[in-house]
């Protein structure tokens, strides 16, 4: 009985109390970044403004890269709770919230609710999972959609009922309207090989449902048909540049290092696969009985699968990696399981002195990048980054800087105190010290990665019936904090495709060449425009010296043009 109040009292902390404080009730203390959040925000809130629901318009300008699942999501939360970073970001947090849910059911499936319970405690305070959690972009969704859908598979094999199959269709369904074709492939893709692996041919054609077609279809193909019809040339931009061409060539520059998402799968699963050498001393468990005992081998499939998809893709970026952790965290719940449990671990096991080496090098890894902004102050790299300092700095990183030194010591102590000290030590510094992160990493990022600062200048100097004209920068946050519309001069980039359908008039005054700005410069009386970095500062000085700065952060210049002649 006291065992059956206490899984319910770990249940109400981990999956309710914990994810509520990480992936809610954190997110407004942050402004909203550049490029992604700001553009995530601006399509929604132009949804809502415009009524216009089926064709995304980012800028004003129509933008059809992603499907318009999240962004139905976030403009209804708009309406709900208003146009600030809180409902922005709330999709995102949810489906994190949602993804350790999953977690939980998963190693309850797998093992039992002690490996479920240690999974979604393990999953929320995964780096990468409290990171991605708090960023409105769409991988989060997605991850939660095909990771779900991938369950449903993996649950209807196993029991063979309908019902698992027709709720993998929907995920699917969900998971396309939310980021496109990666939605269908991998739940499919996995689940087949799975059976592959089991020598299972026969059962592949069972994953085909018409039922399931039907059930995809009917959530899907409405918006396709609509969209379509709006924008005729959709289907060739949306499936054949956004889809085969983003994944098979260089079209946006990205990195294509094979190795690429390695460190992101080892740093993403920090702190705890810094623990997971010295759990695995301790515990009877052979690395391969992972995939051996309790139907493990879905999660190494699952994991090695959506890493060399996209480690072979010639488009990567760190937030693709996010459905590799769901697994990870199920697994590494294993081990920290059968680390606490008196009938698998190694009688009278110490943990070696070696396997304390990742636990400190975590520490002194995170201290080092903590302490570094002190050290680094107003560098530029490549025109890209800047490094800023906050007078109160050390304050601010004073709670994360023990929470990681504590990390060192505590667990130790409380395994030693307690059956399961050594984990829920783990687990509950792991949780203040992610939550302590929020108002350095605020701090840090917001002079040079947010338009917060830079849309508070524009309502402080610039008169409310002047526009404010963007110089070779597009910060969308511009508009969606002021509720404006600006102007951009020679920073297209994203926005190509769109302006190339705005009518000739609108084109030629939102959107401008650098010379044609340049003779309005000498047209008019005065305009207001605002740029980034020194160096755009001075190449607009050189063409029009009549440059005053109304107000800058050292990143970004607000700057009045007047025209005395």
């Amino acid at each position: 009985m006291i065992f059956f109040h206490q899984i319910q009292k770990d249940k109400i902390i981990i999956l309710l109390i914990v994810p509520l404080i990480l992936f809610a009730g954190l997110l407004p203390f942050m402004p909203l970044m550049e490029p992604d959040e700001s553009r995530y925000s601006d399509i929604p809130a132009m949804m809502n403004r415009t009524g216009d629901y089926v064709t995304p318009k980012l800028h004003h300008a129509v933008y059809l890269e992603k499907p318009p699942l999240a962004y139905w999501a976030t403009a209804f939360f708009f309406k709900l709770f208003g146009e600030n970073e809180f409902s922005s970001r709330l999709f995102g947090g949810l489906s994190a919230w949602g993804c350790v849910i999953l977690a939980f059911f998963m190693g309850r499936r797998l093992r039992d609710e002690k490996t479920g319970l240690y999974a979604a405690a393990i999953l929320s305070t995964f780096l990468f999972h409290f990171v991605l959690a708090r960023i409105n972009i769409l991988d989060m969704p997605l991850t939660l959609f095909v990771s779900l859908a991938i369950w449903a598979c993996y649950l209807f094999l196993e029991s063979g009922a309908r019902k698992w199959l027709y709720l993998a269709y929907f995920a699917c369904a969900l998971a396309f309207l939310t980021k496109g074709l990666i939605g269908l492939v991998f739940p499919f893709a996995i689940s087949g090989l799975l059976l592959a692996w089991q020598r299972r041919w026969r059962d592949i054609p069972r994953l085909l449902s018409p039922v399931g077609l039907i059930i995809f279809f009917a959530v899907s193909l409405p918006w396709l048909i609509m969209v379509q019809k709006a924008n005729p040339d959709f289907f060739r931009f949306f499936f054949i540049q956004e889809h085969f061409l983003r994944y098979t060539t260089k079209m946006h520059g990205r990195d294509n290092t094979v190795f690429y998402f390695l460190p992101v799968v080892i740093f993403g699963t920090l702190p705890w696969s810094a623990f997971l050498w010295r759990a695995k001393e301790k515990a009877d468990v052979r690395w391969r009985d992972l995939y051996s005992r309790s139907g493990m081998g879905i999660l190494l499939i699952w994991i090695l699968f959506v890493f060399l998809f996209y480690s072979v893709s010639s488009s990567k970026l760190v937030p693709y990696a996010g459905p590799i952790f769901i697994p990870a965290a199920v697994l590494f719940a294993r081990v920290f399981c059968e680390a606490g449990e008196e009938k698998t671990a190694v009688p009278g096991a110490q943990a070696s002195r070696l396997s304390r080496i990742p636990i400190i090098a975590q520490a002194v890894l995170f201290i080092a990048v903590l302490l570094a902004p002190l050290v680094l102050r107003n560098v530029e790299f490549g025109r890209d980054l800047v490094i800023m300092q906050s007078d109160y700095w050390p304050v601010l990183i004073a709670a994360p800087v023990l929470f990681q030194i504590m990390l060192v010591f505590v667990p130790d102590r409380a395994a030693k105190r307690w059956k399961r000290g050594g984990v829920a030590a783990i687990y509950g510094i792991s949780v203040l010290f992610m939550g302590s992160l929020v108002f350095p990493i605020s701090d840090f990022l917001t002079p040079y990665k947010s338009a917060k600062p830079l849309a508070q200048a524009i309502q402080q100097f610039v008169p409310a019936d002047q526009m404010v004209y963007q110089y070779k920068i597009a910060l969308y946050g511009i508009d969606f904090y002021n509720g404006i519309r600006t102007p951009i001069v020679e920073d297209f980039g994203e926005l190509g495709f769109g302006i190339e359908k705005l009518p000739p008039e609108e084109r030629r005054r939102f959107f401008l060449s650098a010379p044609d700005f340049y003779r309005l410069c000498r047209e008019k009386r005065e305009i207001y425009c605002a740029t980034q970095y020194e160096h755009r500062l001075a190449e607009l000085k050189k063409e029009i010296p009549e440059c005053r700065i109304l107000w800058d952060n050292n990143a970004f210049f607000l700057i009045k043009i007047e025209n005395k002649g």
